[in-house]
């Protein structure tokens, strides 16, 4: 059996224009060019799909039950087409983008709109993990692409652009110790237990630890849960707050007495060197760094 794409295009446009002349107008086609690719079809299928009596072929339960399956093999065939023309221009054959715990409530998803506008066909997948193993992924080829905030030492074979800025807050439970005077001193900061978005490798340390006693997770929903029954401080996306105002009532932004630390950070797009970048990664790239320069 061997089966070609225009015989089923044929098959498909007689089956919804009732005859074969009709077919052969809409395709640009002679009626004979088509009834011929009809019969062929036939014997290719060793199947009777129109009976010819009359003036106009009539399809037979063969030929109904074969159609309502040609126009999602049409569609995947070219879709085939289409995925084997992107990868011979260079496009990959998926792209996987990790993203920061914290930065869920920022607007990376505009970025992920832009490549599926361009690049329709392309696999696409996403992955959450807190900022020390989301550089690891890029590191170790497992992620392509990173949205990550700025970091204080940038591997040797690491290359980023930025992105925006995106600001966390430190905040504990209304009915917290640390909330109970308008400043908190860094002593009371260090005695208090934190909950710490951090790596689930325990080797690593967290970058933003303040306290010597501290309970891991790995995302900021988790710590929301925890830091909103007052088992501890910690810091969370202001976004986070802004999304969900019911959140204010619980929580309480801290204010430090006696130091500053930083909260306010530039988000990179982050890639590694050594990894061969698809022609959909370097887009983005590029976008990103055309865009800075308006």
């Amino acid at each position: 059996m061997n089966i070609n794409q225009e015989q089923l295009v044929v098959f498909k446009t007689v089956m919804e224009t009732g005859s074969f002349s009709a077919a052969a107008r809409q395709l640009g086609k002679v009626p004979s060019a088509v009834s011929m690719a009809i019969s062929n079809l036939e014997i290719d299928l060793n199947l009777h799909l129109f009976e010819r009596i009359g003036r106009e072929p009539q399809p037979t339960l063969q030929a109904k039950v074969l159609y309502e399956r040609t126009n999602h093999l049409l569609i995947e065939m070219n879709q085939w087409k289409q995925h084997a023309f992107g990868l011979s221009s260079g496009i990959e054959t998926e792209l996987n983008i990790v993203v920061v715990s914290e930065l869920l409530h920022s607007r990376w998803t505009d970025y992920i709109v832009l490549l599926e506008q361009q690049f329709p066909q392309l696999q696409i997948n996403i992955f959450s993990a807190p900022q020390e193993d989301a550089q690891q992924m890029i590191l170790t080829g497992k992620a392509h692409l990173a949205l990550m905030f700025e970091r204080e030492h940038i591997e040797a074979n690491e290359q980023f652009v930025e992105l925006m800025k995106e600001s966390l807050i430190p905040v504990a439970s209304v009915h917290h110790p640390l909330c109970q005077n308008q400043k908190v001193s860094y002593e009371e900061i260090f005695q208090s237990r934190q909950i710490v978005v951090a790596s689930r490798d325990r080797n690593i340390k967290p970058e933003l630890l303040f306290s010597k006693d501290a309970w891991r997770t790995d995302n900021h929903h988790s710590a929301c849960r925890l830091i909103s029954q007052g088992l501890g401080w910690g810091v969370l996306p202001t976004e986070m707050l802004i999304e969900q105002p019911t959140l204010k009532k619980k929580l309480k932004a801290l204010q430090f007495s006696d130091f500053t630390p930083k909260f306010d950070y530039f988000i990179d797009l982050v890639w590694s060197k050594e990894q061969p970048l698809g022609k959909a990664a370097q887009f983005l790239i590029h976008h990103i760094r055309n865009k800075r320069k308006m």
